[in-house]
């Protein structure tokens, strides 16, 4: 779907399948920050409990415009990956980062080529901690930010 118009009934459905990503992550980050054990973990899971509170915000964003476009948000989120091992889950939340940025990268040039620009604009503003996120748990991992925008190589920290 890169690159093509959509309508607004199309728009809607996928940000509705955003928001089930930004259910997903609030599930996630609240579990793994009480879940994760172990001294080299307690400064990310501080900051998992922070990102749980702005996927919180994500999600009323995303719902507030799923609603403007006329259709009904979404209350069911994706499934919840766990493990034992807390790297495993650190890397199932960098991949879904990774995911979320893609797909945010794609609707604000979906939003654009419809005319809704504010509605680009708030995804936008989302897409800039998503992107924070990725940083934290990429450096948590002690791993390269991965570049979502080419294929997933490493890209430099600008930290």
């Amino acid at each position: 779907m890169a690159g093509q118009t959509v309508t607004r009934a199309k728009l809607a459905e996928l940000l509705n399948e955003d928001l089930a990503r930004e259910y997903q992550a609030i599930i996630a980050y609240v579990v793994y920050s009480q879940v994760l054990t172990g001294a080299e973990y307690m400064s990310i899971a501080a900051q998992l409990e922070e990102h749980a509170h702005q996927e919180l915000q994500h999600a009323l964003t995303l719902s507030r415009q799923i609603d403007y476009l006329g259709k009904m948000p979404t209350v069911t989120p994706k499934q919840v990956k766990v493990s034992k091992k807390p790297r495993d889950m650190l890397r199932f939340d960098l991949a879904n980062e990774a995911e979320t940025i893609r797909n945010y990268r794609e609707r604000v040039r979906q939003c654009e080529a419809i005319g809704e620009f504010a509605m680009a604009e708030q995804i936008r503003e989302i897409l800039v901690q998503e992107q924070d996120h990725l940083i934290d748990l990429a450096t948590a991992l002690g791993e390269e930010v991965p570049n979502v925008g080419d294929g997933g190589g490493p890209m430099r920290r600008s930290r």
